[in-house]
């Protein structure tokens, strides 16, 4: 096995990544590796060109750039505890050409994300972007799916 030595965590901040970004800490923390903590802001539909009342699509963009890094520093300030040797990374596109892009940038030996564990239509329609990274990663893919409810 080769060693884990810089850990790619891809989040959306949603529930199902916090349980996922245990796994990555807990490796991070048991191989001494560097832990990237990576959220990928969805390129947006260009609506540039069409009449969209009071929406500046440039302050759009702003916004939700300012957002999500309002929520990376509140993501990292409750779960990283006294782990330091982190850094973060938000970028915008496709979230997993984004992935596969800051992976081979970092050298990445583990990446680590959630899944919504989506099926038939729901995955034909929306795709999966844990599925994606999986299949074209050049470094293993731990995914973690949220337990279905009881």
């Amino acid at each position: 096995m080769k060693p884990i030595s810089t850990i790619l965590f891809a989040t959306d901040f949603t529930e199902n990544c916090e349980q996922a970004f245990e796994y990555a800490l807990g490796f991070a923390r048991q191989f001494g590796a560097r832990l990237i903590v990576m959220h990928v802001i969805n390129e947006p539909v260009d609506l540039r060109g069409f009449y969209v009342p009071h929406i500046s699509f440039e302050s759009l963009e702003k916004e939700i750039a300012e957002g999500a890094d309002a929520m990376m520093r509140k993501f990292c300030s409750t779960q990283m505890g006294d782990f330091t040797l982190f850094e973060t990374c938000l970028a915008t596109g496709i979230p997993y050409e984004e992935i596969l892009k800051k992976a081979q940038l970092a050298n990445a030996s583990l990446i680590v994300m959630g899944t919504q564990g989506r099926t038939g239509l729901d995955h034909l329609l929306f795709g999966s972007t844990a599925e994606s990274v999986f299949r074209r990663a050049t470094c293993p893919v731990m995914t973690v799916r949220l337990p279905d409810a009881v």
